[in-house]
């Protein structure tokens, strides 16, 4: 159990972050802490040009460092990629050019007026990966590179497998707890956990990877190239005779440095890695158009069949612009060849486009930002969860309007999906690989007197089978009985998904955080630290936090 001492220290952080106002999010409603504005009005949902989900709009992302002044937060005046420097930066430390999609926030939503949110799954991580990177330089994350899904996502959950099928669905909830300190019953936060199917080695298909490396100048800042070069050498070893491997390289223009090459022929690929060194210009296109042909070429049928483009995804010759590169990698991905962007470096820097790739291809974005990530990505990831193994997944809950009043998807901004949709079997989502696990964190504000045995939602995912191309769903209740009774007896690994959740809200200056800060974040987090998962990437998440409050000011 946490103590009283404990609770009371991080219930000043999970009231505002995670359920926001508790009254929901009507123009009268005040939050938690202050209020969301100089004058305490809600804010109001911007104008989007994304899917209609029958939700209200994500709202326009906030500044960060308002937030953590203790400012009210401001809506975004636009939509456009953000590469303004945080103003929370070390003088002389802001990184140079570095380019994020604005994605607003989800508001709370009236289950009288909506109780179906529908999303997309997904497997993504750069975003924590990257805001690591910020702040190992001294710098405090841009808030438009947060992602709170691909924060929580990052982390181990504790999820077993399905027995059979494809995926086992879990949920569990915790009471929020109040500014008084104490926890109440109608204020929960409730995670939903998709686990795949596993694939060991010996069982998962034959693979032909093309890589597709950015050998241009600005890869030679900081040793980019040579961090991907080190990652590339440590997936030889995870090869099988029956793959195949690829590498083209891309600068002004794009060559084959490595035609389709059997995985036992170890020194030749491996010379060919070291043959990499930096170049000129940027031409993703050019070296997208060679690296799918070569796919395409060398294509397993019935396999795995990947591109993996590592850059750090600022275009400067040949189409620079987003559009014209995404539109060949949709193409390419209906064929059945999948895209994985693996982002690397600080400074000039294209996370829009990196991500943007990952999503148009059928594939998922990850950022190396250490060795030690590189060997987690490339040795643990990548090889292990390379067989796909539903396309096209979808999520949707469905709240009980009669228990739960209100609820708040917590990021999935830029994976909304129309609710009418879940079932159009045309509608592009995510793709899931073996062992994949994905997790949604809701807000929900109950109403009075549920009983244990009460629907809270029902949870249905839905996915088309990659061999068989038929569309596939399963469906789990949620009921009151899993809603821990207390936050001491909540599972480790959903305490920890509040307190990432937490940060990542903090650091994208989320409205639903109003005057709170980094210090007394961190301070929390430290308090609890006993009642997390005792594992390395919970210890580097709290040194990382601790590490932020100094740049505080």
């Amino acid at each position: 159990m946490v103590s009283s001492a404990r609770l009371r220290g991080l219930t000043y952080i999970l009231a505002a972050t995670l359920l926001g106002a508790c009254a929901g999010s009507s123009a009268a409603t005040t939050a938690p802490f202050g209020g969301l504005g100089n004058n305490g009005n809600a804010p109001k949902p911007a104008a989007t040009s994304g899917p209609s989900t029958g939700n209200q709009a994500p709202i326009a992302a906030a500044s960060a460092a308002a937030s953590i002044a203790g400012q009210a937060p401001q809506a975004a005046a636009s939509a456009a990629p953000s590469t303004a420097a945080n103003p929370g930066y070390l003088p002389g430390a802001t990184p140079g050019d570095m380019t994020f999609p604005e994605t607003g926030l989800n508001p709370y939503v009236s289950t009288s007026r909506d109780h179906l949110s529908t999303f997309g799954l997904d497997v993504d991580t750069a975003s924590y990966t990257v805001a690591q990177s910020y702040v190992a330089a001294g710098n405090l994350p841009d808030p438009a590179s947060v992602r709170v899904e691909e924060w929580v996502n990052f982390f181990d959950q504790g999820y077993t497998g399905p027995e059979t099928g494809t995926f086992a669905i879990h949920a569990d909830a915790v009471p929020a707890p109040f500014l008084t300190g104490s926890a109440s019953e109608s204020e929960v936060l409730l995670r939903v956990g998709v686990k795949a199917r596993t694939v060991t080695r010996a069982q998962r298909q034959d693979a032909a990877l093309t890589f597709v490396i950015d050998t241009s100048g600005s890869m030679g800042e900081g040793g980019r190239l040579e961090m991907v070069k080190s990652a590339l050498r440590l997936l030889v070893d995870q090869l099988r005779p029956s793959d195949r491997v690829a590498i083209v390289a891309f600068s002004t223009d794009a060559r084959v440095v490595l035609p389709s090459t059997a995985g036992d022929q170890r020194s030749r690929i491996l010379g060919a890695i070291d043959e990499l060194e930096p170049e000129q210009t940027t031409n993703v296109q050019a070296g997208m158009a060679l690296g799918y042909s070569l796919a395409r070429e060398s294509m397993i049928e019935g396999g795995i069949n990947r591109v993996i483009l590592a850059s750090d995804g600022v275009a400067n010759t040949g189409a620079t612009d987003a559009a014209t590169i995404l539109d060949s990698v949709s193409r390419d991905a209906s064929a059945g060849i999948q895209e994985v962007s693996i982002g690397v470096g600080l400074g000039n820097y294209n996370d829009a486009l990196l991500e943007q790739l990952a999503d148009k291809g059928d594939g998922f974005y990850a950022y190396i930002n250490s060795a030690d990530e590189a060997h987690r990505l490339f040795v643990e990831k990548l090889v292990s969860t390379i067989d796909t193994i539903a396309l096209d997944a979808k999520a949707q809950v469905d709240f009980n309007p009669s228990v739960v009043a209100e609820y708040r998807l917590i990021g999935y901004e830029n994976r909304a999906i129309a609710d009418q949709d879940f079932r159009n079997n045309s509608v592009a989502a995510g793709a899931i690989g073996a062992g994949h696990a994905v997790t949604a964190l809701y807000g929900l504000k109950l109403r009075e007197g549920v009983a244990s045995s009460d629907r809270v939602a029902t949870v249905s995912v839905r996915w088309t089978d990659p061999t068989t191309k038929g569309a596939t769903e399963v469906a789990q209740d949620v009921t009151g009985a899993d809603i821990s009774g207390s936050w001491g007896s909540a599972d480790p690994h959903l305490r920890l998904d509040a307190l990432v959740a937490a940060a990542a809200e903090t650091f994208r200056g989320s409205p639903w955080i109003a005057d709170f800060d980094l210090r007394q974040l961190a301070d929390a987090a430290d308090r609890v630290r006993g009642d997390l998962p005792n594992t390395t990437q919970v210890d580097e998440f709290l040194a990382m936090l601790d590490q932020a409050s100094r740049l505080y000011r």
